[in-house]
């Protein structure tokens, strides 16, 4: 591009000159326009694509959570069992330490206890295995086996005993 005008040029050829000058100026301001609108729509594609792979390694990592989690709930159990059956006092409260530091640990990655008993019956959350006759019909009289969400997920649901409606 020459920016460079004659002086010797006629006054018309001079104007003409500008005026080509002039229009070269606003072909190039509207090309870097348009680069920069590129770029912009560039730089919102690609935050697009960080967000979504974000999203999906959360997803991936709460997966693998969710499924060791599950495994870790029959050691949550057999735990349970065996303090109720330990006759040592000593032995006792060692262990209760250890289960009550898993539980935390499970706790502090989303892990919570369904509450069941005296609880109205809720599908969602609870499994009926029995039932016994009772004027507070579809109440939870039993919990059979503790139910946990993982955060907001039932990964277990609560085996309970509910009331049923004397007939």
């Amino acid at each position: 591009m020459n920016t460079e005008i004659n002086s010797n040029l006629h006054p018309n050829s001079r104007k003409a000159e500008m005026q080509k000058l002039k229009n070269e100026l606003e072909e190039q301001r509207k090309l870097a326009e348009e680069r920069l609108n590129q770029l912009k729509y560039l730089q919102a594609d690609f935050d697009n694509y960080r967000k979504k792979f974000e999203k999906e390694k959360e997803s991936i990592i709460s997966l693998a959570n969710e499924k060791l989690i599950k495994e870790m709930l029959d050691v949550v159990d057999d735990f349970e069992r065996s303090l109720s059956e330990i006759k040592d006092e000593n032995l006792k409260k060692g262990l209760e330490l250890i289960f009550k530091n898993l539980l935390k640990i499970l706790e502090k990655n989303g892990l919570k206890k369904i509450n069941a008993l005296g609880m109205k019956f809720d599908p969602n959350f609870h499994e009926a295995l029995m039932k016994e006759k009772n004027e507070k019909e579809g109440e939870i009289l039993e919990e059979l086996q503790k139910g946990f969400m993982l955060k907001s997920k039932v990964i277990r649901t609560s085996k309970v005993k509910i009331a049923e409606k004397e007939t």
